[in-house]
């Protein structure tokens, strides 16, 4: 049915795509090559792209890549972003703008030692905790200002321990907790000789700190031109034709992955077991953003508004994210 559903409104989008023969896109990742992006390779590898009259350039990220920056500069017409990054971007005057949301759900976890005596939020004082940053930091000081608890560093706080993006810190004891997607980097820290049952594992969603993660964004200014609407249409279709077709179908994305990484730097057997749990995030997802979920994203941020956490200081003005996009996609 939902596959029926996607290529009937795919080849819709094909028909109104002919007069726009290979329009060039250029995609910018959040992060390097990965399944948590399989669904833009899949799109391209299974063809969905060139169905849909597109040729788009697939730009992998890494640790000194910012997105924001990236199309700031002109050098990506969409960007995989995370709403808190987006928004804090936004507050700065760069008019960025969700037209879609492939995940349905956010990944974040923060894993402790069991023998650093954590077992609830409330034993993390007096405890190093490894947190992301480059816009990954916000959720972390929102659930901090949920539970309460000081990041200064002293007794009766925490010490925030800038985390690279590797497991390092937890398996060389540098921090007793440290951030982890439940598709990556929990998985490596099990490959590395750690039993789930020597970890106690926090959820951010299920601990009440809801934020969107990987979404599609562009420039609002940009969505003033029909032309490009239309093509980002085709492009939301097509990609979201792969989703559905990497969550079917995980083993495949997952080698298509490989095929695209020209790093050399991952598995295949981690990709798989990635992938399948990307697979979990995006299912249910039609590509159209929830309001609700974005308004419990902003609700968090506004939470927590302090020196460590300058995410947004107020209200976002309307027109942070729309269904345009995704409305002429699914017709």
């Amino acid at each position: 049915m939902k596959k029926t559903m996607w290529a009937g409104a795919l080849g819709a989008l094909m028909i109104a795509g002919a007069a726009h023969a290979a329009d060039k896109v250029t995609l910018q990742l959040k992060w390097v090559t990965q399944a948590q992006f399989a669904g833009y390779y899949v799109a391209q590898a299974k063809g969905f792209y060139k169905d849909a009259g597109l040729d788009v350039t697939i730009k992998p990220g890494g640790p000194d890549i910012a997105p924001e920056q990236v199309i700031s500069g002109g050098g990506a017409d969409v960007i995989v972003d995370w709403m808190a990054a987006a928004l804090a971007a936004r507050e700065r005057g760069l008019g960025l703008v969700n037209i879609a949301q492939p995940f349905k759900r956010g990944g974040l976890e923060l894993t402790c030692l069991k023998s650093s005596g954590i077992s609830t939020p409330a034993d993390f004082k007096g405890h190093t905790l490894g947190v992301w940053f480059y816009g990954n930091e916000y959720p972390f000081y929102a659930w901090m200002a949920k539970l309460g608890i000081k990041t200064d560093g002293k007794a009766d706080g925490v010490e925030v321990l800038k985390q690279g993006f590797n497991v390092d810190p937890l398996l060389q004891k540098q921090a007793d907790c440290i951030s982890v997607m439940t598709y990556n980097e929990y998985g490596q820290v099990l490959d590395a000789g750690i039993k789930p049952d020597q970890l106690v594992t926090f959820n951010y969603l299920a601990e009440g700190v809801g934020m969107l993660e990987d979404g599609l964004y562009t420039l609002d200014k940009n969505l003033a031109d029909p032309a490009f609407k239309d093509k980002m249409a085709r492009f939301v279709k097509a990609s979201m034709q792969g989703w559905k077709y990497a969550e079917a179908n995980p083993d495949e994305a997952a080698q298509i992955v490989i095929d695209n990484d020209t790093s050399g730097a991952q598995t295949l057997a981690h990709q798989e077991y990635m992938m399948k749990g990307i697979a979990k995030l995006t299912e249910g997802s039609n590509g159209a953003l929830d309001p609700a979920d974005y308004d419990e994203t902003v609700a968090t941020l506004l939470s927590a508004i302090s020196k460590d956490n300058p995410a947004i200081t107020k209200e976002p003005a309307p027109g942070a994210w729309t269904h345009e996009i995704t409305d002429l996609a699914l017709k």
